[in-house]
């Protein structure tokens, strides 16, 4: 038999697998046949939703800036023994560099967060560097599988260009091996997990969110992360919504000298898989953490909220409660202990 494969289909990825598969089975978050959250979470919640379609049909707000969002040029120069900066790319993709290392979170550079470049969210702003312009990287960590974190050309990209290993949770080295990752470059992760790395212990910690590339859901595992040194320590949530695990993540792992947390693409249609920017907040206190710098907002339209609403009531919230706050432009990096203060930028666009 002539097996063909349509042109496209290889952004799907692929579903675990032999071993990959076994360790899929085995492990505590997935029952019943699929990876389930740690507390019950729906998707979606139906009244709201047909309220987002009257919203997005006869609704007046502005979902995209009025101008053109400032990028830097992600200046990635060296960080020694001690220090901690952190380079936000856009969306959730950013550049930790904890004491000499250099981690790479959820890159995505293509044009548009989608199996297809022709459909699908198109980007705001171009990427501040070229992927070629990185740094060398000591690790690639990726939250969950779905579009706007785990983009198939990005992966491609690095294959080639970098000698990292990807750090992925349970099952999402499937849709890497169909890309041409080598099966000694993927390091996969069930929850409670920790993996070395170049004198960094990369930890796989629990998020309430789901996974999914095509219509069939919750086969690869979802994972916020904790990035230790030897001295600092940060955490990325990945996408997430709310709950009373970032309190025990805080107690194991904190207390934090950052925190990168999803603020964006929030909806009452969809409360319970992402937070708002007053839950980022609460999660940021919950997890004793320092910085709290957003990510997931500005790089592309995945809600019906205003652009620069979630960087408003941030800045609010944190204000409210006593968080130390930075917002940076794409490209801007930050030095975790001198942070800049917050001027607003994006209001200048909305």
């Amino acid at each position: 038999m002539v097996r063909v494969r349509l042109p496209g289909l290889a952004a799907f990825g692929a579903r675990p697998s032999g071993a990959r598969a076994a360790r899929v089975r085995a492990s505590a978050q997935f029952r019943d046949g699929a990876f389930c959250n740690p507390v019950q979470t729906r998707t979606v919640v139906p009244a709201a939703a047909r309220n987002a379609v009257r919203e997005l049909l006869f609704g007046g707000r502005v979902r995209k800036p009025s101008g053109v969002v400032p990028v830097l040029g992600g200046q990635a120069s060296g960080a020694g023994a001690g220090d901690l900066h952190i380079t936000w790319y856009g969306h959730a993709s950013a550049l930790v560099q904890i004491d000499g290392v250099r981690v790479l979170l959820d890159p995505v550079w293509s044009k548009r967060c989608s199996p297809s470049q022709l459909v699908g969210p198109r980007r705001l702003h171009p990427p501040p560097v070229a992927l070629r312009e990185l740094p060398a990287l000591d690790a690639i960590v990726i939250s969950h599988d779905h579009y706007d974190h785990l983009d198939m050309a990005t992966v491609k990209a690095l294959n080639r260009g970098q000698a990292a290993p990807f750090v992925v949770p349970l099952g999402v080295g499937a849709h890497l091996e169909r890309w041409g990752v080598p099966a000694a470059r993927i390091v996969e992760l069930d929850w409670g997990q920790s993996a070395s790395v170049a004198g960094l212990r990369l930890t796989a910690t629990a998020a309430r969110h789901f996974s999914g590339r095509t219509l069939a859901r919750n086969y690869t595992l979802w994972g916020s992360w904790v990035i230790a040194g030897a001295t600092r320590r940060v955490f990325y949530t990945g996408d997430s919504g709310y709950f009373d695990g970032y309190a025990d993540i805080g107690a194991e792992h904190g207390p934090f000298d950052a925190t990168l947390i999803q603020v964006g693409a929030y909806d009452p249609s969809w409360p319970e898989i992402h937070m708002t920017p007053e839950e980022a907040v609460a999660a940021h206190l919950d997890l004793r953490g320092g910085l709290l710098i957003p990510v997931h907002w500005a790089t592309f339209v995945l809600a019906f909220h205003p652009w620069g609403e979630p960087a408003d009531r941030l800045w609010r919230e944190a204000k409210a409660r006593g968080v130390t706050l930075a917002v940076p432009r794409p490209g801007e990096r930050i030095d975790v202990d001198d942070p800049p203060a917050v001027d607003g930028w994006w209001q200048a666009l909305v």
